[in-house]
């Protein structure tokens, strides 16, 4: 008989943020992701301790997913944050860094946690009423008429994301094909509740970036299939091809014992018997004039050639994640038995031809209405085909919020830095009743303003790898970066050409700051000019959905977590 061990107490952690190993891990943490954020960031390599699967990337959600962190402080922030990348997609390295950011500030300041919650909501306020608002110099409206700025969204998310390994004219072709994907997935007769149709990746590793392609219709991999030999598929009299759909196993085995007892009678063959009735439902499909049947798992080979003489196109193991698409796409119902088909249950497609990338051969199915269609994503080897396909897929996420949401705002650190010289402004002009419905003073107010602005900053900063100088000017609030190299007491105007969103160029006669430094920069300046510009000058774009809401999961966390008075931790 085993020992027993007694259970052990709980461990109680009074007051865990003034304890030096969550503020070290803390410190890790934010310097790890910090060093992955933007175009230049650098590479992760992530993997268990017995081995394994090897991880190279630099996006938020591989990071997190991969990432193993042990203090359940830290696990409220990358909780909080995994959510938001699987709500959003993108901006999750931003939200992280800030969060991260904010409660470093924060926690320095000798203000009580509920003022600091109290003081945030009402600084959170201020910048979703002024990103939400017209006059706000750091937003743009995405057109749709015209396609440069979605093309700059998606040009903006796969070259921050530097393990893809791209070269410009691959992200130039990649962003074309990414937004003739989405557009296809745009229904063309508008409803009330228009639902966006969808984009299935097909894997061709070892391959040129430029010889991925898009496909209206779907790709179903069909290794067996011959290219030379002829595709002879039955269609009706209006020339459309009726489809069967099947999400239930056509391949003749037996019930399974644990679903129950059959009683068979003497000289009868189960098998047999259930060959028969796969073969009547192939006599009543070929009656129904069905011309193509996808089966998601196996079928039976006799069926498949019963079918094949009928000129009847058989394709199995469809797998299930093509069964919700092809269903829309064609307007069929899955038929999850053998033994009824309604004829309701049928779909229709436009045409079926076989075609051929790299080694792989696909049966391509064509619908009358494109909803859905298939990016056949090639890249050169598999550890950049991953990281490739993840910043694919974050690129139509934010295609898809912003077709909901038409804004962007600037990317390039711009549009943290002007909102940090928006909120230092706009906390120097409140008025003493503002202080009073917060229930704070004006010093404590502005602490806490000065935190957040330092913190939004620091993110701003985290894109320049280089060891070079950061600076924002004085007129716009956008954010500027100097070659490494230049002593900081260099004539600014020499040195830089273009804002970090590329709208501005240092044609004027501006003033600068420095961000770097533990407390920042004087705070002393009017509000932000708003700038006008064409689609054709922005160098990056984010996603305005996905970064407002990046911001609000990162303060509003932020404050939770320095609320935090106990963590109570089982031993057993």
């Amino acid at each position: 008989m085993s020992r027993l061990e007694a259970k052990k107490p709980p461990l109680f952690i009074s007051e865990p943020l003034t304890k030096d190993t969550v503020g070290q891990s803390l410190s890790l943490l934010s310097g790890i992701l910090k060093s992955c954020y933007g175009p230049a960031g650098r590479l992760k390599q992530l993997h268990n301790a017995v081995g394994g699967y090897v991880c190279t990337t630099s996006q938020s959600s591989a990071l997190f997913s991969c990432l193993s962190v042990s203090h359940p402080v830290l696990r409220v922030l990358t909780a909080s944050v995994q959510n938001y990348i699987s709500r959003f997609s993108d901006c999750g390295l931003f939200t992280a860094i800030l969060c991260c950011s904010l409660i470093e500030n924060f926690k320095s300041l000798n203000v009580a946690s509920c003022t600091v919650a109290k003081i945030s909501k009402h600084l959170l306020s201020l910048c979703m009423d002024y990103l939400k608002s017209e006059a706000c110099g750091c937003r743009v409206s995405v057109d749709f008429s015209s396609v440069e700025t979605l093309l700059c969204l998606v040009r903006s998310v796969l070259t921050s994301k530097p393990a893809c390994m791209l070269n410009k004219p691959e992200v130039d072709h990649l962003t074309t094909l990414i937004l003739k994907a989405f557009m296809f997935t745009v229904p063309c007769h508008v409803e009330t509740n228009a639902v966006l149709g969808k984009c299935i990746i097909v894997p061709v590793k070892g391959r040129r970036v430029t010889d991925s392609a898009v496909l209206p219709g779907l790709l179903i991999e069909t290794p067996e299939i011959q290219l030379a030999e002829p595709l002879t598929v039955k269609r009706t009299c209006s020339n459309m091809i009726k489809i069967a759909l099947f999400c239930v196993s056509m391949s003749g085995d037996l019930f399974n014992p644990e679903e129950g007892t059959i009683t068979v009678h003497h000289g009868i063959s189960l098998e047999m018997s259930e060959l028969d009735q796969l073969l009547n439902v192939g006599k009543q499909m070929v009656n129904d004039e069905v011309g193509l049947v996808v089966c998601q798992k196996v079928m039976h080979p006799s069926l498949k050639q019963y079918l094949k003489e009928n000129h009847v196109f058989a394709v199995d193991r469809a797998g299930l994640s093509l069964m919700e698409p092809l269903s829309r796409m064609t307007g069929s119902k899955p038929i999850a038995s053998i033994h009824s088909l309604p004829p309701s249950c049928y779909g229709s497609l436009k045409d079926v031809r076989i075609e051929s990338f790299a080694s792989k051969h696909f049966v391509h199915l064509i619908p009358n209405d494109t909803v859905v269609c298939s990016l056949i994503l090639c890249n050169r080897n598999e550890t950049a085909w991953d990281e490739l396909k993840r910043a694919c897929e974050t690129a139509e996420r934010v295609l898809q919020l912003t077709i909901k949401e038409p804004l962007a705002l600037l990317g390039g650190g711009c549009t943290e830095t002007h909102l940090a010289s928006y909120i230092r402004h706009k906390s120097c002009s409140l008025s003493a009743s503002s202080f009073k419905d917060i229930d704070c003073s004006r010093t404590q107010y502005q602490l806490v303003a000065d935190g957040f602005c330092r913190s939004l900053e620091s993110v701003a900063c985290s894109l320049n790898h280089d060891d070079g100088e950061i600076l924002t000017d004085v007129v716009y609030g956008h954010c500027w970066f100097v070659p490494s190299g230049f002593p900081s007491v260099s004539d600014w105007s020499d040195l830089v050409s273009k804002c970090g969103c590329g709208i501005n160029g240092n044609t004027e006669n501006l003033s600068w700051r420095l961000l770097r430094g533990p407390f920042g920069s004087p705070v002393t300046q009017g509000c932000p000019e708003e700038t006008s510009a064409k689609a054709a000058d922005f160098r990056t774009l984010d996603c305005f959905a996905a970064k407002c809401s990046g911001l609000q999961v990162a303060l509003e966390t932020a404050s939770l977590i320095l609320d935090l008075s106990y963590v109570i931790e089982d031993q057993n």
